[in-house]
């Protein structure tokens, strides 16, 4: 899971300052001239966004969060716990709005981060379902989502282990499966989800870059080979129209075919 960034330097809708031009090609397009083309134009934008780092500290702060998010934030860095990123969060509630979910599973509940994401996501009628092996840590969601106006029964809190609880769920009842548990459980997350998913459903699982250990070369603790082998699983499995978002500490998705 990604921790949150301090939002851009700045003043919020302020103006800025553009650079000078640069002599000289500008990734890959021609030197600027007296007359600046749309084309050429684009090329300095190119340049001037190119620093990944900014880019994902502009995403984090592109939604803003409201208070019963924050508070949720709070309660889970004083738990010791990794809430998704603003930017995950917000790709979330989109994706839980894009296939007009009714019906989510989410693995890791934590302290209810990325349940009111989902929720916010999801059809007025819509049931997340989330499952965690700390109770405590589901009280505090419980809190979050009343605070942010969920009524109680848009909610199935389950306590346990998710390889436990996951197989009393029902086949192809669910339109988003979002996996944020142990790393080590990705390959079995995913089993269970396939079956879980209705046809054009889609699987998320929060983490797997690993704070960029998953692509870095060399000897790796068994938590980041197996990230390794769900990435790829993921990747080439016949039976998902996969893709991974770089938000957060990595969101890898797929559609169920």
């Amino acid at each position: 899971m990604g921790r949150s960034s301090s939002p851009p330097a700045g003043t919020p809708g302020g103006p800025r300052s553009l650079p000078s031009p640069t002599p000289g090609p500008i990734c890959g397009f021609p030197a600027p001239a007296d007359t600046v083309t749309a084309r050429q134009l684009w090329g300095q934008e190119r340049a001037i966004t190119g620093n990944r780092q900014t880019g994902w500290t502009f995403a984090d702060a592109f939604v803003a969060e409201d208070e019963p998010l924050l508070w949720a934030r709070d309660q889970a860095h004083a738990a010791g716990l990794r809430p998704v990123s603003p930017a995950t969060g917000a790709v979330l509630r989109m994706l839980s709005a894009t296939v007009d979910a009714k019906a989510v599973a989410e693995i890791g509940t934590g302290t209810g981060v990325s349940g009111i994401h989902l929720l916010s996501g999801m059809r007025p009628d819509g049931v997340l379902t989330t499952v965690d092996t700390e109770p405590e840590c589901q009280q505090f969601a419980r809190e979050a989502f009343r605070a942010a106006g969920f009524a109680a029964n848009r909610a199935r809190f389950i306590p346990g282990r998710a390889l436990d609880v996951l197989p009393r769920l029902a086949d192809g009842g669910y339109d988003l499966v979002f996996c944020d548990g142990d790393r080590t459980e990705g390959l079995e997350y995913l089993a269970e989800s396939l079956r879980l998913l209705r046809p054009g459903g889609l699987v998320c699982f929060e983490g797997v870059l690993a704070d960029g250990r998953t692509v870095e070369s060399g000897p790796q603790p068994v938590e980041v080979v197996r990230l390794r082998e769900l990435v790829r699983e993921v990747r080439e499995s016949p039976e998902l129209i996969p893709s991974l978002v770089p938000v957060g500490d990595g969101l890898l998705c797929g559609v169920k075919r």
